[in-house]
């Protein structure tokens, strides 16, 4: 619906198109996915890049720039390059990007999926701040902190009907939708997930001791250096779930590939060291899933991305078990490319883990569910740990399952 509002749904979407759209102003749309909506190196010229195409001048460009940094809460240069940016520092910057624009309808997907606590509340203070005098329309799961600041209420079913359309006052007196985040709700439970489908052949302790990494950003243009993480400790044991915990840009993802072998540390001891691990020996061990989860896909056919790793490293799978447990089986044929955030993301975790590695490390694992699907990424990630898997996941999700939980700030292990 957003695509359509902005005038781009038939560049994005396959399909028979028909009825009308009508928009009167000018429309700025925050995506789903913040790394689609970067066009340049440097944060600043990013969040210029809209002020610049109305025709602004250069002090009202780079006031424009600033002032939408700091209303997001992105406190960075703005000669600092947005590769080197954490996922929901890009969030920010993508937002910030709108904000520049003052467009006369602000469209927003999801838009503090990726965002601790306090950042995701400085976040919606901009957007209201922008949106004063303006058209808002925000699409999100967890809609408890908007209601004290919208109209009304829409709530889509389905098929792609609408099956309720209200006031806030409307909708909290109603029944709850099926699958929404109503407020007042118990807490969804994991869903069983049957051994066989998560049960590893075997795993093992994997450990950090003084841990530091500087990460390497590069461009064309010249490289940054980022201190990722500072003499990090950390033990991730068979059999439990440890959910790393922190601000955007603490380390958390960092952390996790690491553990995984797939991040170098630049100093420190980690263990087991599989830097020297063969790709396939790599893939049968850690079932990794990133937080963008299209860089994980490597098919264009839902079914045959679930089945891949399984046969490059000699494992069976039930790929429809796994498909229909995580709310896939409807999409078996569709492309990864076409599916929405939330669909994705379980893609990519059935993708990472379906030939059951003794290794699990999961980066926001739980963005974009609604209860439904939740509530089955959930339960993989519990029985996963119950069988006897070492699992590891990076979240702002306080519901998220955990044994043990480990907080980052500024690259450091604080609690």
């Amino acid at each position: 619906m957003l695509h359509a509002l902005v005038g781009a749904l038939g560049s994005t979407y396959a399909g028979d198109l028909s009825g009308e759209v009508e928009v009167d102003g000018r429309v700025g749309l925050l995506v789903q996915n913040p790394e689609d909506a970067l066009v340049a190196a440097h944060v600043g010229r990013d969040v210029a890049f809209g002020p610049e195409n109305l025709g602004l001048g250069r002090d009202e460009t780079w006031a424009r720039v600033d002032a939408a940094l700091t209303a997001v809460g992105l406190d960075v240069d703005r000669e600092h390059l947005t590769v080197a940016l954490s996922g929901g520092e890009k969030q920010r910057l993508a937002l910030a990007g709108q904000v520049a624009l003052r467009p006369d309808v602000l469209l927003l997907d999801e838009p503090t999926s990726m965002l601790d606590d306090a950042s995701a509340a400085r976040v919606r203070d901009a957007v209201l701040a922008v949106a004063r005098d303006r058209t808002l329309l925000v699409v999100e799961h967890r809609l408890e902190p908007w209601l004290p600041h919208v109209d009304r209420v829409v709530v889509l079913g389905p098929g792609a009907v609408v099956v309720q359309d209200t006031d806030v006052a409307g909708f909290l007196a109603g029944p709850p939708p099926d699958g929404v985040w109503f407020p007042g709700l118990p807490d969804p439970e994991p869903v069983p997930v049957p051994a066989p489908l998560v049960e590893p052949a075997s795993s093992a302790v994997h450990a950090l001791a003084g841990v530091d990494v500087v990460l390497r950003a590069r461009t064309l243009r010249g490289s940054q250096l980022t201190q990722a993480l500072s003499g990090v400790d950390l033990a991730v044991r068979p059999g439990e779930v440890a959910a790393l915990v922190g601000p955007s840009g603490s380390g958390k993802s960092t952390a996790l590939g690491v553990l995984g072998g797939l991040v170098r540390p630049t100093s420190g001891t980690v263990t087991p060291d599989l830097r020297r691990a063969r790709t396939r020996e790599l893939a049968a061990l850690v079932g990794w899933v990133p937080q963008n989860p299209e860089h994980g896909f490597v098919t264009t056919r839902v079914a045959d991305e679930v089945g891949r790793t399984s046969e490059r490293v000699g494992r069976t799978v039930d790929v429809d078990a796994v498909l229909e447990l995580l709310g896939l089986a409807h999409l078996r044929e569709a492309n990864p490319y076409r599916l929405s955030g939330g669909e994705q993301r379980r893609l990519a975790l059935a993708a990472a883990l379906a030939h059951r590695p003794g290794t699990v490390l999961l980066d926001e694992p739980t963005v974009g569910q609604d209860r439904g699907t939740w509530s089955a990424v959930a339960g993989w990630v519990r029985a996963a740990a119950d069988a006897g898997a070492t699992v590891a996941l990076s979240t702002h999700d306080d519901l998220a399952p955990r044994d043990v939980e480990v907080r980052l700030d500024d690259g450091r292990v604080v609690a």
